[in-house]
């Protein structure tokens, strides 16, 4: 018996490998596409590659090791909670990109902290997001060592009960009754849905909810009351946390038009959350193309030139999540969101954040154009000698490597850089690997042209 649980382990790992090698292939695609500046795609494929050398090591293991009752396994750091320093069980990405078990930062949100345990920036707002990716390398290393990594449930809390469904019903109803009525049930759904996580799931599991839920913003006067459209929108937001919501809010016909002009006018309040609703429904990839075709870049980008600062880093957050996709790219770039960006970076606001979506955006042909014109060097270059984050210099490079290999002009600057500072020689000696990468590759090219100048 154990020696056909052992050829069984076996061809679980010859499947599993499979699998591995199959969406590896789908992401080194996706790098050379990007020419390399998708550094998610980069961290998704180095994973990769670390789960097929553990599953070849795991295959080549002593036998024995498959008798004992405790199999040794060092956890990867990247899969333990930074609070918890424990395996995860069900991670989330908090709003400062970093990710944790989900028990472990709900606990530490609800006594009332509003920063990030690790970075301690104070959040923008308290969505947690499955991070999927982390959790299904969880997963595969966990069975790859046999160990047994217990289903994450939430019955205690989701369960609803049949008064639960009746009061729920009575509130969508109220939805489509009398002004006072309607800001009675959108103030009491903002409150349940914000500390109650079966009323988001009454919201997955009733088929026209959402509908009822947005009725009064087919009132003409809805722009009168900025009190209901705000509850009704940080609703949208509370129920777009659930996964099984995500697809059912966005492909409302009605809810992406109202996010997008929520964004566009209302309070500032009202237009930063409808810009964090449209960063959680972002979360699917569908839903990133049908909000990109909604139009809805451009009151993003209109909401980040303006500068309010929870409202700039929701929107930044939504656009740099659209634009993973290569379409809503393009549709970013014609909205002007080079120029709105650049001018932010200049005047040193939301700097990180920002770096990130330009970075991204140096793929596409008519950004780099546009920060030739907008003489953006020089700033790229200021930011990589002030800054001490490595990402901000990583990106930094990225975008000067393709400025620099789309337009001769920008080597004149880039040599004195040099000259007076060894910014680049700097990043080539102790950046990141990929930093390294693109600042010799900068270097090489413009001592080959200074050469071929020199002999002539």
């Amino acid at each position: 018996m154990a020696k056909s649980g052992v050829f069984e382990g076996d061809r679980v790992m010859v499947v599993k490998a499979v699998e591995l090698r199959k969406e590896l292939q789908k992401l080194l695609r996706a790098i050379v596409e990007e020419d390399d500046v998708n550094l998610e795609a980069l961290d998704r494929a180095q994973q990769m590659l670390l789960l097929l050398k553990e599953l070849k090591l795991k295959k080549t293991a002593d036998l024995e090791l498959r008798r004992q009752d405790v199999i040794p396994a060092t956890v990867p750091e990247e899969f333990k909670c930074p609070l918890s320093k424990k395996l995860m069980r069900d991670p989330v990405i908090l709003s400062t990109g970093v990710t944790y078990d989900r028990p472990f930062i709900q606990n530490w949100l609800k006594s009332g902290k509003r920063t990030c345990p690790k970075t301690e920036q104070v959040l923008s707002h308290t969505v947690l997001i499955p991070n999927h990716l982390i959790r299904e390398m969880i997963t595969n290393w966990c069975k790859i060592r046999g160990i047994e990594l217990p289903e994450c449930k939430y019955n205690d809390e989701e369960a609803y009960s049949e008064e639960d469904q009746e009061a729920f019903k009575s509130l969508l109803e109220k939805m489509s009754s009398t002004l006072f009525e309607q800001k009675e049930a959108a103030k009491k759904l903002r409150q349940l849905t914000k500390r109650t996580p079966s009323i988001r799931v009454l919201f997955a599991d009733r088929e026209n909810a959402v509908s009822q839920l947005v009725a009064p913003f087919a009132q003409p006067n809805i722009q009168d009351h900025p009190d209901l459209q705000e509850d009704i929108i940080t609703t949208i937001l509370n129920i777009s946390i659930h996964d099984n919501n995500k697809k059912r809010v966005a492909e409302t016909p009605t809810v992406i038009p109202i996010l997008k002009n929520a964004v566009t006018s209302g309070t500032a309040q009202i237009r930063s959350n409808a810009a964090a609703a449209l960063f959680t429904l972002c979360a699917l990839d569908s839903n990133k193309e049908m909000i990109g075709r909604s139009g809805a870049l451009g009151p993003l980008i209109t909401l980040l030139d303006e500068g309010h600062d929870i409202g700039m880093k929701d929107a930044a957050s939504a656009i740099f999540s659209m634009c993973i996709l290569l379409e809503n790219k393009a549709r970013a770039v014609s909205e002007g969101a080079v120029r709105v960006i650049m001018k932010k970076i200049e005047d040193r606001m939301q700097v990180d954040e920002l770096l990130s979506i330009l970075a991204m955006l140096s793929t596409n042909q008519k950004a780099i154009e546009q920060m030739i014109e907008l003489n953006a060097v020089p700033t790229l270059l200021s930011i990589i000698r002030e800054s001490t984050c490595p990402r901000n210099k990583e990106n930094c490079v990225a975008i000067l490597h393709t400025l620099c290999y789309s337009n001769r002009s920008m080597w004149r600057e880039m040599r004195e850089e040099e000259r007076e500072h060894r910014t680049l020689s700097q990043l080539a000696e102790d950046g990141t690997s990929r930093t390294k990468r693109k600042a010799n590759a900068i270097l090489e090219r413009l001592n080959r042209a200074a050469n071929i100048n020199h002999s002539a």
